[in-house]
């Protein structure tokens, strides 16, 4: 076994490998940016090396920098991760030229396995069946539009080179296929250097399921049974889950034994993943092999008690597989769900800025199970980052991974709702709203998955938001009333909160702003501090407040006891109730007095980026919703549209231009 390994990676998934590789006492070294210097991941390790600036080409993707530091440092071994040089061939020779270990697949395998192309006729010869579609080298726009054409639509475009969602079109109708091979080219040559794409029909309802597989260096291979995943946006998976609802024996055994097939075909040795895309009949299709360690690696711990890290460092060490296939068993189900810093309302557009909070249920972290317990925890989290930490515009958004488990799905389910309920951020946007939608909607209640579902029920996971409830108001009220009473001044007679006036009684007047618009409350003070009644709605409401801390207000209404823990934001205030979060702001009118900006005419960058096409000329009149430009910022694409109908009457900003967040892209006159 290894004595000390480099990490190769950050966030979540280098805390996670430096948890196991701690447990097993073999010393870590942690590799960071700029952006990373006071990382969690960094704090983890037993010593760190600086690798250059923010951009992760200037650091995480520079090979010959994190080899280097491998050998300056001692280690033997380097854990790629996932993302980042995880599967880049390249890095992985260059490992072994080296005289390091590389945690991962021989260099050869992944180079079989990192085209879709060449992996797919890799796979018709190991007789693993595949999507119809085609995955040759010719890449001439007018041949892959015939071959479209005879495939019959929908066709999904691919990168050949691609992973996670990056380099993915969906495309109806042939006279759309240009614009999105375009597009789906710009995506692949980014993200991964190569632009070569292939193109398969595309299935309706198909649901994604993945095999877990690991193999030794001693030709032995088993699969540590299947992951569903097919709840996704933008082709990025939201939820996981193990095992895979309505998953007969018979099937298992055929997707996993034809996994199995998969991976001898490449000699593979260590963690790799399958995935196959599956009719609802039961008919299944290979999509791709992924050659490093999943993000969703987790739910297969979770029901398998293994440690799958563990697992790489002694395969990788030399060591035969642990187990033999009839050994292995699963126990019960475990569900993840991605936390990421991202407006769903928004087309998901990821988030900025400051974990001014970050709490959550009470959770192991990447521990299996406790010492001694025939079972795992039932919630584990695996996080990157800690309250007052950054998302930036450089990485990845997750926040963290919430894993449940529970003796059958329903109990995982209650244990997703509860946990993802206790859940508490502030500071930027989160997907954590939406996700208490989807777990509870009766299309994932009820298991009925294919990789539409958060498009077919886009109604009821994205309702229009409405007005807080007179409780929800009542607990903002006193929230802010506790604050005033906190922060007065005892010794000055005229800055007390009490209310008191002489032969008159105190009445006051606050408008909340939320989503959904504005709400009033007027306060009608009683004199005493600690009760009053206020007008909600039309509603007369009596309000009692208890004693509480500095973050939770608890308070009587109507006799009725209500509480909440409380969040500050500037002017915005953020309730968490136990069941959800709710946000509203506050705004001093004083404060914002001859500062209303107008709007009309400015179209901003919702984030920091690089504009990578402009499809308007200056001049150009334009239709509501006319695509302007398109933006590329955390790996993904944002296309800016027309707000009306209007002129475009100056462009900002040409092609390759790095943007702020808010900056004027173009100036526009509505019509």
């Amino acid at each position: 076994m290894f004595t000390k390994i480099l990490i190769a990676n950050r966030g979540e998934i280098a805390c996670r490998v430096a948890a196991t590789a701690r447990r097993l006492g073999i010393a870590t070294v942690a590799v960071y940016s700029d952006a990373d210097a006071q990382a969690k991941h960094v704090a983890a390790c037993d010593e760190s090396v600086h690798l250059g600036p923010a951009p992760a080409k200037e650091s995480y993707l520079c090979a010959d920098k994190i080899i280097a530091a491998a050998l300056a440092t001692g280690a033997q071994a380097i854990h790629p991760g996932y993302g980042f040089l995880s599967e880049n061939a390249g890095f992985a020779q260059a490992c072994a030229d080296a005289g390091l270990v590389f945690i991962g697949p021989p260099a050869s395998a992944i180079e079989a396995m990192g085209s879709k192309s060449a992996a797919k006729a890799l796979m018709e010869k190991a007789a693993v069946p595949l999507v119809p579609g085609y995955h040759g080298q010719r890449q001439e726009s007018d041949f892959l539009r015939t071959e479209a054409d005879r495939i019959g639509y929908p066709v999904l475009l691919k990168a050949s080179a691609g992973g996670g969602g990056k380099g993915m079109r969906v495309v109806e109708r042939s006279e759309d296929f240009e614009v999105a091979l375009a597009s789906c080219k710009r995506e692949a040559i980014s993200s991964f250097g190569d632009d070569r794409v292939l193109v398969e029909k595309y299935l309706t309802r198909p649901r994604h399921i993945e095999i877990q597989v690991f193999a030794d260096g001693h030709g032995h291979c088993v699969y540590l049974f299947e992951r569903d995943c097919s709840v996704q946006r933008r082709h990025q998976k939201v939820l996981e889950e193990a095992p895979a609802p309505g998953m007969s024996c018979g099937r298992r055994a055929a997707m996993g034994e034809a996994a199995v097939a998969a991976a001898r075909a490449v000699g593979y040795v260590g963690a790799g993943t399958v995935e196959f895309i599956a009719n609802q009949d039961g008919t299944f299709y290979f999509m791709e092999m992924n050659t490093r360690l999943q993000v969703e690696h987790p739910v297969t711990e979770m029901i398998t008690g293994l440690d799958l890290v563990e697992w790489q460092l002694r395969v990788a060490s030399g060591e035969p597989l642990p187990l033999k296939q009839e050994q292995l068993r699963i126990q019960g189900h475990a569900i993840e769900a991605r936390i990421y810093a991202e407006n769903p309302e928004k087309g998901f557009l990821p988030a900025i800025g400051t974990l001014t909070r970050m709490r959550s249920a009470p959770a192991v972290e990447f521990a299996l199970a406790a010492p001694g317990a025939t079972q795992p925890a039932a919630v584990r989290i695996d996080a990157g980052v800690r309250e007052g930490d950054a998302i930036s515009p450089f990485y990845d958004p997750m926040i963290a991974k919430l894993i449940v488990w529970g003796a059958d799905r329903d109990a995982a389910l209650r244990n997703m709702a509860r946990a993802l309920a206790q859940y508490q951020v502030v500071g930027l946007a989160t997907n954590i709203g939406f996700l208490q939608r989807l777990i509870a909607g009766q299309a994932f209640a009820t298991a009925d998955l294919d990789t539409g579902l958060i498009e077919r029920h886009r109604d009821t996971l994205f309702p229009a938001p409405v007005a807080p409830t007179a409780d929800t108001l009542a607990l903002a009220t006193a929230a802010l009333l506790q604050r005033e009473q906190r922060n007065q001044d005892s010794r000055d007679p005229w800055a007390q909160t009490s209310g008191w006036r002489l032969n008159t009684r105190l009445q006051r007047c606050l408008n909340f702003e939320h989503d959904s618009g504005n709400s009033e409350v007027r306060i009608d003070y009683a004199g005493d501090g600690r009760q009053w009644q206020l007008q909600i709605g039309g509603n007369t409401h009596t309000l009692a407040l208890h004693a509480a801390n500095t973050d939770s207000v608890r308070i009587s209404l109507d006799g009725r006891t209500l509480q909440a823990d409380v969040a500050w934001e500037g002017e915005g205030l953020h309730l968490f109730d136990g069941r959800s979060q709710h946000s509203l702001r506050l705004p001093d009118p004083m404060a914002h007095a001859g500062h209303a900006e107008a709007e009309g005419g400015r179209l901003t960058a919702p984030m920091p980026g690089k504009i990578v096409a402009l499809l308007v000329d200056q001049g150009a009149s334009v239709t509501q919703g006319t695509p302007l430009l398109i933006m590329e910022a955390m790996k993904m694409e944002h296309t800016i549209a027309a707000p009306s109908a209007g002129t475009v009457e100056a462009l900002r900003y040409a092609v390759g231009d790095q943007v702020a967040e808010g900056a004027q892209l173009l100036d526009f006159k509505a019509a």
